[in-house]
C-alpha cells in the first residue's frame, strides 16, 4: 500500500513513516520538496511535495491545526475520491492544556466540510510523537469515521503500528477525540509523563 504524508518532515509524521517503512510504500510531503527529500533519504522512505503525497492509497495529515484549513484547501481537488486519515488537534497556543473546540466543533469534521468528495478518518490523537520513535506505544488508539468499512481498514493499518485500534464511530465522535488530547497534555505536565495514553477496558 502507498501511503502518502501530508507534513510528514514533523515528529508525527517521520515516527508514522519509521513504524510503517517496513510494510508499505512511504512518500513524505511537505511544502519545501528540499526538506521532504532530506528527511525522506534519512528514513529510507520517498519525499516530495504535499501534491505529490496526495497519489497514494492512504493519505495522513500530519499538520500543526494553524496550517489545517489552508492545507486542505490548497489540497482538495488533488483529496477527491482519497481517504484522509487526519491526525490534527485544535490545539491553542499557548494555552495547549485546555480544550479548544474549533468552530466546526472539530477538525476532522471541519475538513470533511472542506472535502466533501473525501473520505475522512479521526484518529491517532492520544499517541505521543516521542512514543512513536522510541520502540513502544502503550495505549490504545480511537478510530472515528462515517464510513464503516474504511473505519475498519484503517485500524488495521493502526494496529501495525503496535497498537490495539478501536471503533469510535462516526465521524462526529472526533470532538471527544480530539478534545481529550489537552487533557492529556495537562496530565503530562503534573505527573512529569513523556506521554500519556489512554487505555479502554471492559472489552
Amino acid at each position: 500500500m502507498r501511503i502518502g504524508i501530508i507534513g510528514g518532515t514533523g515528529r508525527e509524521g517521520k515516527g508514522l513513516a519509521t513504524r510503517w517503512s517496513d510494510k508499505h510504500d512511504l512518500f513524505l510531503g511537505s511544502r519545501s520538496r528540499e526538506r521532504a527529500e532530506a528527511v525522506a533519504s534519512e528514513l529510507g522512505v520517498s519525499g516530495g511535495t504535499n501534491v505529490e503525497a496526495c497519489d497514494a492509497d492512504v493519505v495522513v495529515l500530519a499538520v500543526p491545526y494553524s496550517a489545517h484549513a489552508a492545507t486542505l484547501s490548497a489540497l482538495e481537488p488533488h483529496l477527491r475520491g482519497k481517504v484522509l486519515v487526519d491526525i490534527t488537534v485544535p490545539l491553542k497556543p499557548p494555552k495547549v492544556r485546555v480544550v479548544h473546540l474549533p468552530d466546526g466543533q472539530s477538525a476532522a469534521l471541519e475538513a470533511q466540510a472542506l472535502l466533501p468528495e473525501t473520505t475522512v478518518v479521526s484518529t491517532l490523537h492520544h499517541v505521543s510523537s516521542t512514543h512513536l520513535t522510541d520502540g513502544h506505544i502503550d495505549c490504545d488508539v480511537l478510530v472515528c469515521c462515517d464510513d464503516k468499512p474504511t473505519r475498519e481498514h484503517i485500524m488495521g493499518l493502526i494496529e501495525e503500528l503496535g497498537v490495539r485500534a478501536l471503533d469510535a464511530g462516526r465521524l462526529r465522535n472526533s470532538i471527544a477525540l480530539e478534545a481529550l488530547t489537552p487533557v492529556l497534555i495537562h496530565m503530562n505536565k503534573r505527573y512529569g509523563s513523556a506521554g500519556t495514553g489512554l487505555r479502554i477496558t471492559g472489552l
